[in-house]
């Protein structure tokens, strides 16, 4: 969708539906800006195809009808969504890692930012089970790569599995390779962040293998734009009192800090922290 500001109200509401139907869901802040309309009309334009069943509103956007719960958009239809934010939570998530040390990523596109930024942290060994995070390091160390040549260049291991929409590869044979490893440190991206629900996944598959992620490490940093929060996904698969640290971005809400700060022992707001954490081995 472009330059869309003159449509009529029905011809906005067509496209959204469109939208959602093609990539499994759409946020609200990309579509005021594709549509080049108020926050509050596309609400309002959310309202009538909801009503008529066809997309469910959820927090910060929709997904097709019935699907609120398990619905997981492509890693296309989120990646650029929220483009400052997740470089933002990148550049600080990334001075946490320790050079030496043995890092997992797990899928989203949050990930995939941070996973540009670890080029430039030495001899890491890292396990991801995001395809497109693998190809982010492999990439950079091809010739004409940003990190070709580069002294101390990451060993990547990237599990098997099934893969999902949004390029994860997640069931029993990624379950079991993560489980027989150990890591320094755990970068997760999440589908949703709550309260009440902790840490969800849109799949069980998919939180059976986030899961074991947090098992595998001692330490375990969730990576998460403030879109995120308030979202609760099909199958939880962590507490919020399992997390070391939580990092998200300006865009946080203050109710949310509060309540985070009740279960979390560190929450990082990226771009209001004058310094990050100090990376603890």
């Amino acid at each position: 969708m472009s330059n869309h500001q003159n449509l009529l109200g029905e011809q906005r509401r067509a496209l959204i539906v469109d939208e959602v139907r093609r990539h499994g869901g759409v946020r609200v802040n990309e579509l005021t800006r594709r549509l080049n309309v108020s926050d509050m009309t596309v609400r309002r334009d959310l309202d009538a195809p909801a009503r008529q069943g066809l997309l469910e509103k959820v927090h910060g956007g929709a997904v097709p009808a019935s699907e609120a719960s398990t619905c997981e958009p492509g890693f296309e239809a989120t990646s650029s969504l929220e483009p400052g934010a997740e470089e933002d939570i990148a550049r600080v998530a990334a001075a946490m890692a320790v050079p030496g040390s043995a890092v997992a990523l797990s899928g989203g596109t949050t990930t995939y930012a941070l996973a540009h930024r670890l080029l430039d942290v030495a001899d890491l060994t890292v396990v991801t089970n995001s395809v497109r995070v693998a190809d982010a390091f492999h990439t950079a160390q091809r010739p004409g790569g940003a990190a070709e040549g580069r002294p101390g260049a990451p060993t990547v291991v990237l599990t098997g599995g099934v893969r999902t929409p949004s390029e994860s590869l997640v069931g029993p044979v990624a379950d079991q390779a993560i489980r027989s490893l150990r890591f320094d440190l755990l970068f997760l991206g999440v589908h949703g962040i709550s309260v009440e629900a902790g840490l969800s996944a849109p799949s069980l598959a998919e939180a059976e293998t986030n899961r074991r992620l947090v098992r595998s490490a001692r330490r375990v940093v969730v990576v998460a734009d403030h879109t995120k929060w308030g979202t609760v996904g099909l199958s939880s698969f962590a507490r919020l009192d399992e997390v070391d640290t939580l990092v998200s971005d300006a865009g946080l809400p203050g109710g949310a800090r509060e309540a985070l700060a009740e279960y979390l022992p560190n929450l990082v707001v990226a771009g209001e922290a004058a310094d990050p954490p100090e990376a603890r081995a």
